[in-house]
């Protein structure tokens, strides 16, 4: 079956979509990856999302205008994946949307949202689609996250050692081999938000202010006490903890305040310059991500998402993982921009054919869930064998 998947992270700056050729054989899933192309959200859907996503006020009808424009930007996206990866024979859409809230109570996840009316990708392509994927496992007790879990599992089984999958995009998280699943803290979170503040810019790119500033310890301890990262597995986080406030509130901390490493600084924060806050934010994602992978004993890294196109956000995770080797996934076969996207694309073929999409390891859930919700195509629903068995592994191929 010829499915696209498409993901935005929670830096919400594009819509990716990657086509895979997916079949069952036997006890394995075997992906065929076919391409992946990706679209910026245009600059009135990105500054919307800006003003209406945490710690943000919003209204309900804001809310129902962003449902439709990321849905029409969403369709616009899979109708390109078609025509230019699968020649215009694709056979199902698997949309994770755009997450923008993930309620959390007292460790425990109450509700998501995730917003892409998939009506709007159904009729611009005619075909069916699997969106909404992460309420189900909430619904059965889980964290409803990382759902890339199930995808990570089966593709690691059979790897020597220790390996964990390691997702950096807006919050980082990891997968070990022996299902313990979480989100680590953020990966391009904090650094996005400083970078926005202080340079209007979206991002660092190439991790260039970083390198142009200096770690602040006094700084960095305070947000390592962050209460976050001592939790137990499983776990779940995002930007309704890590945004601009959060990093502005660490900053005005009078011990922070009285511990200027250079009082000549440009005053952007009143005491450190904006490179030296970045250059400490690029160093607490690789501290945190670390102190993460160190918990699971891993013995090597295999990265993907957008932190790994930051060569200094890289080079400081090889520093403070001196006996894990960390390389990106495309070394064993998987684009790093794309794995999340092929990873959702997997979540709706399992979808379609009745199997799970989870791991209760991984989110907590009492139990393995299918996931998500339907939208018929054109054509209504495809006709797909049941009584199929789980698969164990996951062939890149």
């Amino acid at each position: 079956m010829r499915v696209i998947g498409l993901m935005s992270g929670t830096s919400y700056d594009a819509i990716d979509a990657a086509a895979a050729d997916l079949r069952l054989d036997g006890d394995s899933l075997v992906l065929r990856p076919l391409g992946m192309v990706g679209d910026a959200y245009g600059a009135e859907v990105r500054e919307a999302l800006a003003a209406a996503l945490p710690p943000a006020a919003t209204t309900l009808a804001e809310v129902c205008r962003l449902d439709t424009l990321i849905g029409q930007a969403f369709a616009a996206t899979a109708l390109r994946a078609d025509r230019e990866l699968c020649d215009g024979r694709a056979e199902l859409v698997a949309s994770h949307g755009q997450t923008v809230y993930h309620w959390t109570d007292g460790g425990q996840v109450r509700g998501t949202l995730q917003l892409g009316q998939p009506a709007w990708i159904a009729e611009a392509n005619g075909l069916p689609v699997v969106a909404d994927f992460r309420p189900r496992d909430i619904a059965a007790g889980g964290q409803g996250a990382p759902l890339v879990s199930l995808f990570d599992l089966l593709w690691l089984r059979g790897r020597p050692g220790t390996p964990v999958a390691l997702n950096l995009g807006g919050i980082a998280n990891l997968t070990a081999p022996d299902g313990t699943a979480f989100d680590t803290g953020p990966a391009s979170a904090l650094i996005d938000a400083a970078v926005h503040h202080f340079t209007g810019r979206a991002y660092d790119t190439d991790g260039a202010l970083a390198a142009r500033g200096r770690v602040h310890e006094p700084l960095l301890s305070r947000l390592l006490d962050e209460p976050y990262y001592a939790l137990p597995a499983p776990k779940t986080t995002g930007k309704e903890l890590f945004h601009r406030d959060y990093l502005l509130a660490a900053l005005a901390d009078p011990a922070v305040l009285a511990t200027a490493v250079d009082p000549a600084a440009p005053t952007d924060t009143g005491v450190l310059s904006h490179q030296d806050v970045i250059a400490t934010l690029t160093r607490l994602t690789a501290r945190t991500v670390a102190d993460a992978v160190r918990s699971v004993r891993a013995t090597e890294v295999i990265a993907s998402g957008g932190g790994t196109r930051n060569p200094v956000l890289m080079a400081m995770l090889a520093e403070e993982l001196p006996g894990a080797p960390v390389h990106t996934s495309d070394a064993l076969g998987l684009p790093s921009a794309a794995k999340e996207a092929y990873a959702f694309a997997v979540l709706g073929f399992l979808t379609l054919h009745g199997l799970a999409g989870t791991d209760p390891r991984s989110t907590g859930a009492r139990h393995p869930s299918v996931l998500g919700s339907v939208t018929p195509g054109r054509d209504g629903l495809p006709r797909v064998p049941r009584g199929l068995k789980q698969p164990v592994r996951l062939v890149i191929g």
